[in-house]
């Protein structure tokens, strides 16, 4: 029990460090670009939202009840909506930048700018990986808990 607390909370922590790395590097960029039409900074926006959202659930997720196992449906919605980001910063880019798995340039300098996409799509991409593989804890341990108390109530009934 202690171990999935811990590793909820590595999990939670891994949540929050990748999605406040995407809001700051992809807040910075939306700063830049201010006076542009919205429209064509869209799949921007969509990411810094989902940023947005990611970073207020892994904080009030954070700490380790009982009860953060059974949200396990929200994670698998974030994970796949940083999927979507992740596909359309992939897209934005178009191989600009080089492969797109190829993280070896990966930077926060301000001068070099594919260095910094590349690190928003690396974190994105970390940051859906943490939501997914929180997701499947949590479904597993709601399942190993309802077989238990199954389980419990069955050799506990009184006929």
């Amino acid at each position: 029990m202690i171990f999935t607390d811990i590793f909820s909370m590595i999990l939670r922590l891994a949540e929050l460090a990748f999605a406040a790395i995407v809001a700051g590097i992809n807040g910075e960029y939306l700063h830049a670009v201010e006076d542009s039409d919205s429209w064509a900074q869209g799949r921007f926006i969509y990411t810094e939202v989902v940023a947005g959202i990611a970073i207020f659930l892994s904080i009030v997720w954070l700490f380790p009840f009982a009860s953060s196992f059974v949200h396990w449906p929200v994670d698998v919605v974030i994970s796949i909506c940083w999927f979507v980001a992740f596909g359309l910063l992939v897209d934005a880019l178009d191989g600009a930048c080089g492969y797109v798995f190829d993280w070896d340039g990966i930077s926060f300098r301000r001068e070099d700018q594919c260095g910094k996409w590349k690190a928003v799509e690396a974190f994105a991409f970390l940051s859906a990986i943490c939501w997914l593989v929180s997701a499947i804890v949590g479904i597993f341990w709601v399942r190993d808990r309802e077989a238990r108390v199954y389980r419990r109530r069955w050799y506990n009934s009184r006929v």
